[in-house]
């Protein structure tokens, strides 16, 4: 318990995780847009869901072969859910960039700023925060069989060094869903798209 956190080599994997899907991200979308490669950009863009393969792999084995289940663990499969979920809503963010930035192409489009575009939009973004939830769940339920422990009940995740994490997932999701989906639906506003010209 003394050791520090950075201590587990399973917290660098994360944190190399991280550091590697911008570093594929941003050498496949510059090799396709910058030096105009778009096969060895595509291969290198394969290496962003390849951190997600070798980072449940890595905490999968680590159960496994008696690892005990941490916090560490926790924030793995909160980190899964997080980049499976919006991990191609990134790639697809940063590839506009890219491409107009350095390919002629067309402008970013700013999100609506109300209306029903913006109810839609929020609902599109809210239903991203649902999936990472359940791919988190279902990477925990993996871990607790795979280290033979008992899923806890949701009154218990708190109180679990590993399932801690999926309690605050869910505060933040139903925070994300009162300013988000549920703000824009009961205030709708309008969109000023129109009014502003603005992408």
């Amino acid at each position: 318990m003394g050791e520090s956190l950075f201590a587990e080599p399973l917290l660098w994997l994360i944190v190399g995780a991280e550091i590697g899907f911008w570093v594929f991200l941003l050498a496949g979308l510059g090799a396709r847009y910058v030096l105009r490669r778009r096969g060895p950009g595509a291969v290198l863009l394969l290496g962003v869901p390849l951190m997600d393969l070798v980072l449940v792999t890595a905490s999968t084995v680590d159960l496994a072969t008696g690892g005990e289940p941490s916090r560490v663990h926790g924030l793995a499969a909160l980190y899964l859910g997080i980049t499976v979920a919006f991990g191609h809503s990134l790639v697809r963010w940063a590839d506009v960039r890219f491409a107009h930035r350095f390919a002629g192409g067309p402008a970013p489009i700013r999100p609506p700023r109300g209306g029903a575009a913006r109810m839609r939009y929020e609902w599109r973004e809210y239903g991203k925060v649902v999936a990472a939830w359940v791919i988190t769940a279902a990477v925990l339920v993996l871990l607790s069989l795979v280290g033979g422990r008992a899923v806890p009940a949701p009154g218990a995740w708190s109180g679990d060094p590993m399932w801690s994490w999926l309690a605050t997932a869910s505060l933040i999701a139903g925070i994300w869903f009162v300013a988000g989906p549920l703000w824009a639906t009961v205030f709708p506003g309008t969109d000023d798209r129109e009014r502003s010209g603005a992408r």
